[in-house]
C-alpha cells in the first residue's frame, strides 16, 4: 500500500492502541500499516506467529512507531483471554479492536464435510465472538471506551452460494455488530462493520479463485467501476471508523465494493456452471494452499 494515499493528518491515531486479528497478512497487514502510520500502537495476532513477527519487524522498519506481534489461536477462547491479559499488563488497555481474521474457500455445499464446516465458523464465528467478548467486558468493566469493526462481505445481505459457511458466519457476525453497537453504545464502545468487494490477496485468490483450467471470475470486468480495490482505500474507510471523529457511527456495515453488489449481486452464484472437473481442480488448489499455510503455523 502506499501510505501517502491516506487521507488523514499524521499522528490522527497517536492514542490508539488496535488489536488486529489475522494482521500478518492481506487486508490485516494493510489496516495495520496504515494505523501505525498515523501514530497508533498496532498488535496483530495469528495462528502463524512466523509471519505476524515478519510482519511487525517489517512495518517498524519502514515507519517506525510499534507493532506487537502474537501467536494466538482465536479459536481458542483460553488462548484469547491468556493473549489479551499480556497486552492489558505489558502494554496497556486496547482502544480498539479489528475482527479480520476469516477463512474460506469455494465449494459446492453438497460436497462440504462438517470438517470443513467447523474450519471457517470456528474462526470467523466464534472467534470474532470470544475475541469480542473478551475485550468488551473489560472495557465494561474498567469503564474505557471501545471501538470494533468486524471485516465482513457484501454476502451477509444476499447470501453467498458456494461459500455457505464463510457467509453463513459473516452473517452472524452482522447481527452480532447490530446487537451489541444497541447493547453496548451506554459502555461508550462503538461496532460497525466493513463489506469489502474485490481486494485481492494472495489467500483470497488461491482459495476462491483457484486455477482450474477453465473458467475463472474477473472481478475486474464484472465491477461497474472496472476494476478491483485498492487498498488504501479500504485503510482509509477503517480509519474513519476507528479514529476520533466520527464517533456518531455505530451499529453500521459498510460496503466498499464499486457498486458490484448493487450490480450483480456480489456473490458466487456463476460457479453454478462448474462441472465435477474444475470442481477436482478446485480442491487441490486449495488443499496446496492449505498445506503451505499449516507449515507456518506455531500454534
Amino acid at each position: 500500500m502506499d501510505v501517502s494515499q491516506l487521507m488523514y493528518r499524521d499522528g490522527l491515531m497517536s492514542d490508539e492502541r488496535i488489536l488486529i486479528t489475522g494482521g500478518g497478512t492481506g487486508l490485516g497487514k494493510e489496516m495495520a500499516e496504515g494505523f501505525l502510520k498515523l501514530g497508533a500502537e498496532v498488535h496483530i495476532c495469528g495462528r502463524r506467529g512466523s509471519v505476524c513477527e515478519e510482519t511487525a519487524k517489517e512495518l517498524m522498519d519502514k515507519h517506525g512507531g510499534k507493532v506487537v506481534p502474537h501467536a494466538c489461536d482465536i479459536r481458542v477462547a483460553e488462548a484469547i483471554h491468556d493473549m489479551n491479559n499480556r497486552i492489558w499488563s505489558e502494554h496497556g488497555p486496547l482502544t480498539g479492536l479489528v475482527n479480520n481474521a476469516a477463512g474460506n474457500f469455494i465449494s459446492r455445499t453438497e460436497d462440504l464435510s462438517t470438517r470443513g464446516f467447523d474450519a471457517i465458523s470456528n474462526i470467523v464465528f466464534r472467534g470474532s465472538f470470544y475475541m469480542t467478548h473478551d475485550i468488551g467486558k473489560r472495557w465494561i468493566e474498567e469503564k474505557r471506551r471501545g471501538n470494533v469493526i468486524s471485516i465482513l462481505t457484501t454476502w451477509v445481505w444476499n447470501g453467498g452460494p458456494f461459500v455457505v459457511p464463510s457467509a453463513m458466519s459473516k452473517a452472524a457476525v452482522n447481527t452480532m455488530t447490530q446487537s451489541l453497537a444497541v447493547e453496548w453504545g451506554r459502555h461508550n464502545i462503538r461496532f460497525n462493520a466493513i463489506a469489502p468487494g474485490p481486494f485481492p490477496t494472495e489467500g483470497m485468490s488461491n482459495r476462491l479463485s483457484p486455477d482450474t483450467g477453465g473458467e475463472r471470475r474477473d472481478s475486474s470486468f464484472a465491477n461497474p467501476m472496472g476494476r478491483v480495490g485498492e487498498m488504501h482505500e479500504l485503510v482509509n474507510l477503517a480509519v474513519l471508523l476507528m479514529g476520533p471523529g466520527a464517533e456518531y457511527i455505530n451499529g453500521q456495515t459498510i460496503a466498499i465494493d464499486g457498486a458490484m453488489y448493487n450490480a450483480s449481486g456480489g456473490n458466487f452464484s456463476g460457479l453454478a456452471a462448474w462441472g465435477d472437473e474444475q470442481w477436482q481442480a478446485a480442491r487441490d488448489a486449495i488443499e496446496k494452499q492449505n498445506a503451505k499455510d499449516k507449515a507456518k503455523r506455531t500454534v
